[in-house]
């Protein structure tokens, strides 16, 4: 039988290796698709708890992390081609271009 507590050790793996790729990594790519695990992390929790609790709002608020992580993901790539375009590159250290 599958408890609570087997949701939230797999959203503790995603959100764990969300973070240590943001920290390793210096790759745009790589830094968006850290992100979204961090953010698939909170809404397995989210999920985890409306179905312990029998509550909907946890679903509500799940839905609500889908669609911001589907407007992040568009912004990012917006980003990147905008960055590959500028600097033939997509690694952080590469970027400079914010700097005045």
């Amino acid at each position: 039988m599958i408890t609570i507590t087997h949701y939230l050790a797999l959203s503790l793996v995603l959100f764990t290796l969300g973070v240590v790729g943001m920290v390793i990594r210096r790759n745009f790519i790589t830094l968006l698709m850290c992100v979204e695990l961090i953010i698939n992390g909170a809404t397995i929790n989210f999920i985890a708890y409306a179905r312990h609790l029998g509550d909907v709002t946890g679903q509500v608020f799940a839905v609500f992390l889908i669609t911001i992580a589907a407007a992040e993901a568009a912004i990012g790539l917006g980003i990147i081609v905008a960055l590959v375009r500028l600097k033939q590159t997509v690694q952080l250290d590469q970027a400079n271009v914010m700097r005045g």
